[in-house]
């Protein structure tokens, strides 16, 4: 499998974790279990317009969700695992960008709601090149995904490197750091499950901790 692009990994392997827990497993996003999360993939992939919606705000995204609660509550469970697990469809999402940026971002971080609302923590079996392939995203990603963020600067770091990069200009400086999909899965907003370190002045890293990042 690891000849395979990192994004075609994760859909693998999330489709894989998904068949074994069945589709009443837990996510880390709140309220949905493992059939919302399957739901939610597929429609990104396979609905032009409610896809679309998914990154639009207030009425779009109303319209998406409900879309997405109907394909869960219509859709059998094997049946979004197996659609998901076939791929993306002809045209946008094969794009290579789409797959190694925002698809990449969408199946690692989703892997992971999976994984560690399960009891599965941290994998220590992901090579250099991906981890390489993550940070490129985070530093791709972070200023828009940390964009809600006002009063303070934010600094990244991938531990136990030199790499970083300032996604945020101000002083004070929070500096972040951790592996590149820790990094990722903070910036995601999944803050309680990231395995990251953050230093700075007390009162800096108090605002990072309780501003809302994410899509």
């Amino acid at each position: 499998m690891r000849d395979l692009p990192f994004d075609a990994q994760e859909r693998i392997a999330l489709c894989d974790l998904l068949g074994e827990l069945g589709a009443q497993a837990p996510t880390l996003l709140a309220g949905w279990t493992t059939r919302d999360l399957a739901a939610h993939l597929v429609l990104r992939e396979r609905d032009p317009v409610a896809g679309l919606c998914l990154v639009l705000p207030g009425p779009f995204e109303r319209f998406a969700e409900r879309r997405r609660v109907r394909l869960a509550g219509r859709a059998e469970f094997g049946w979004l695992v197996a659609r998901l697990r076939s791929g993306p469809p002809p045209g946008f999402f094969r794009i290579g960008w789409v797959r190694s940026f925002p698809s990449l971002n969408e199946f690692f971080v989703h892997h992971e709601d999976v994984r560690r609302a399960n009891g599965l923590g941290p994998r220590d079996t992901l090579t250099p090149a991906f981890d390489e392939a993550l940070w490129r995203n985070v530093r791709r990603g972070g200023r828009y995904l940390s964009r809600r963020l006002r009063e303070v600067g934010l600094e990244i770091v991938w531990a136990g490197t030199g790499e970083r990069v300032m996604i945020r200009n101000a002083e004070p400086t929070v500096r972040l750091g951790g592996a590149p999909g820790e990094v990722l899965l903070y910036l995601f907003g999944r803050r309680a499950a990231a395995q990251v370190e953050l230093h700075g002045p007390a009162d800096a890293v108090a605002i990072v901790r309780h501003t809302h990042f994410g899509m």
